[in-house]
């Protein structure tokens, strides 16, 4: 794998931050699809926490609905036989700490309820579990379901899709939308308690322009988050190998 620590969006945290972490876990992304949509920055600032700045392009802040799937899934070093496999989906949007860049998850909805429970105690992101359908072609095009059924308040959480790449992959160049949605490899999660980041590491994404149709979609109620100002912008990737690292608490300056 190459990383290069150059890349704003990867490793260099403002004022020491943040120590390197272990990459403990290993894992490839698959059949995945990146939708985002424009939002009133005014609207979505009071759904991210204080510690957090909205950050915004082109005049608006963006929230991404990402549906793939994790395949090898385990600790870096075992064999493929403790390795698992599983749907999962995301709703985010982008920020910055203390002046570095990374996302803020509203929610992740993963098909598998061990990992769910695990991740969501050993990270503090809000992760539930999900029941999550995926079925691809040998021609990528990809069938994806997920439902989550949330508090009678609350209402479900449901994204249904049908997508297919649709053109050449090509690698997102710095300073474009593209690169700005996608090239980030940190996330944050504040509490309380202070903040914690985690981070991964992956070749730059195998993106291709995507066809997609999205039969429901859910997910802006289910958070409580402000409706689209525009159209979508999406982008497909496959087979991206990657690794992650234990969750670690920042210091504050």
């Amino acid at each position: 794998m190459t990383e290069q620590r150059t890349d704003p969006f990867r490793w260099t945290f403002a004022g020491g931050s943040s120590p390197n972490a272990p990459h403990v876990a290993a894992m490839t992304w698959r059949d995945g699809l990146f939708v985002h949509w424009p939002v009133d920055p005014d609207a979505l600032r009071p759904h991210v926490p204080g510690q957090l700045t909205l950050e915004t392009r082109d005049g608006h802040a963006w929230v991404g609905v990402l549906p793939f799937v994790l395949t090898n899934v385990g600790i870096r070093g075992t064999p493929s036989i403790a390795r698992l496999a599983f749907g999962e989906l995301n709703v985010r949007t982008y920020v910055r700490y203390q002046g570095d860049p990374g996302l803020f998850f509203f929610s992740i909805d993963v098909g598998n309820s061990l990992v769910a429970t695990a991740v969501g105690r050993a990270t503090r992101l809000p992760v539930y579990d999900a029941t999550i359908r995926v079925g691809a072609t040998e021609e990528k095009h990809v069938t994806f379901t997920s439902d989550r059924q949330q508090t009678a308040r609350d209402g479900p959480a449901r994204f249904a899709a049908t997508y297919r790449p649709d053109g050449e992959v090509f690698t997102a160049e710095p300073d474009t939308l593209a690169y700005w949605l996608t090239a980030r490899r940190r996330f944050y999660a504040p509490s309380a308690r202070g903040v914690l980041a985690g981070e991964i590491a992956h070749d730059p994404w195998p993106l291709q322009p995507a066809a997609v149709t999205i039969h429901e979609n859910t997910m802006f109620e289910a958070n409580d988050l402000p409706r689209p100002t525009g159209d979508p912008v999406v982008h497909y990737a496959d087979d991206l190998s990657m690794t992650g690292s234990i969750p670690r608490r920042l210091r504050g300056k």
